[in-house]
């Protein structure tokens, strides 16, 4: 049965990345989007921290955890995000809905493991009015979607009891499209530039995970992993046309000129990650990550504003979780499993000599599903982003995610007696 749920899910999944607008923010129209949280919804709800090791969960943001796993681990998460944008007096909300990761782990052996899967990694989605109040002069429209989706393969290897390596291979795809209107609104006609980006590339993360025993119920987990830079290949295309417009701005292209292609090399940059926690892997864990990354080489020759630059990339997590009693014959309460945790990231963008800086409060539950090891887990998230300083545009923010974990035995060699 749930090999008939991973092969559904799977399809399901692969057409979802390619048409999902998964943002609504007006700070995905620089570089490549909005990036997405990499990890499942168990580290998320923790604030983001990945050094916890577990034997039937999968741990996408680092593949040294691969070498835990006993069962084979499916995991599908996705979430609803409710935004509120305000500006100077003027405020909007939106929402959107998507699916976050879909991957499998599995066990190859008592020192290995692996793992495949997609992930989202940005998203692209905004509309903007710029109207001018003098119904002769020229206002503008902008709106943008798509994105930057990945497939990965991963391994992990248990080099001496306590000490695991990993690396993860992901190639990157996607497309980025974004279309401007120029009218003057007492004219039905108005100028439009449509852009289209096709994104590609390779990249890795090598990871390693320690454990070691400080006493007999107290251990001591640590996480490290190092994402090399990377280079994403754009393939870029512009058109411009004369279009006519109605109330709702549907648009009939007139006149088009000629496409204008060309091509241009982004830049991934190079990301640390560090953490480090203590508790008893079976009851409670209590940990901190930090995470640097470079500058990257992100604008394209749609989105390269003069008041924009951009800076180093820093993330600060602390969380945990905690299980009364994970005993499979203790009541089902007491096998619930409560997480929570708090985030700070300095995205790297800056506007109008401003850094956009996100944080951000998480909670979730790991609910059991009775007879087995799998579970049903339910996060949410309250956050801000951005500010109202300097003309910019602040957003709260509030996520509710769901994700489903199934455990089961393959390859298990069948006994007749």
């Amino acid at each position: 049965m749930i090999k008939k749920i991973i092969i559904s899910a799977c399809l399901f999944m692969t057409l979802v990345s390619f048409s999902q607008e998964g943002t609504s923010s007006p700070y995905s129209f620089y570089g490549i989007g909005d990036v997405k949280f990499s990890g499942t919804l168990e580290n998320r709800s923790m604030g983001g921290i990945s050094m916890a090791q577990d034997s039937t969960h999968i741990n996408l943001q680092n593949p040294a955890g691969y070498a835990n796993l006993k069962w084979t681990a499916f995991t599908i998460g996705g979430g609803s995000n409710y935004t509120k944008q305000k500006s100077g007096g003027e405020s909007a909300t939106a929402q959107k809905t998507t699916l976050d990761y879909l991957a499998l782990g599995i066990p190859l052996g008592k020192k290995f493991g692996g793992a495949f899967g997609l992930i989202p990694y940005s998203s692209v989605g905004y509309r903007i009015a710029n109207e001018n109040p003098d119904p002769t002069q020229i206002s503008r429209r902008f709106n943008g979607w798509g994105g930057l989706n990945r497939v990965f393969l991963g391994f992990g290897y248990k080099i001496v009891p306590n000490l695991n390596f990993g690396v993860n291979a992901y190639y990157n795809f996607g497309k980025i499209q974004s279309n401007s209107l120029e009218y003057i609104p007492e004219i039905s006609s108005g100028s439009r530039e449509l852009n289209v980006t096709n994104l590609s590339g390779v990249n890795f993360n090598i990871g390693m995970m320690y454990k070691a025993k400080l006493n007999d119920k107290l251990s001591l987990f640590s996480s490290l992993y190092y994402t090399p830079e990377s280079t994403l290949k754009a393939e870029n295309t512009r058109s411009i046309a004369t279009v006519a417009y109605n109330s709702t701005f549907d648009l009939a292209v007139i006149d088009a000129s000629d496409e204008e292609t060309s091509k241009t090399d982004l830049k991934l940059p190079q990301k640390w990650t560090f953490g480090a926690g203590v508790g008893d892997s079976k009851k409670w864990l209590m940990g901190a990550e930090v995470s640097f990354q470079d500058v990257g080489k992100l604008a394209n020759n749609y989105n390269t504003i003069d008041d924009v630059t951009y800076e180093k990339y820093q993330r600060y997590s602390v969380g945990g979780y905690y299980t009364p009693n994970s005993n499979p014959f203790s009541s089902y309460l007491q096998r619930i499993t409560y997480r929570g945790g708090l985030r700070y990231e300095k995205t790297g963008l800056v506007v109008n000599s401003t850094s956009i800086n996100d944080t951000a409060l998480t909670f979730g539950m790991g609910l059991p599903i009775t007879g087995s090891l799998s579970n049903l887990n339910v996060g949410l998230e309250f956050g801000k982003k951005g500010t109202t300083s300097n003309n910019l545009v602040q957003e709260n923010y509030f996520t509710i995610s769901l994700s489903f974990t199934l455990n089961d035995k393959w390859f298990v060699k069948r006994k007749f007696f």
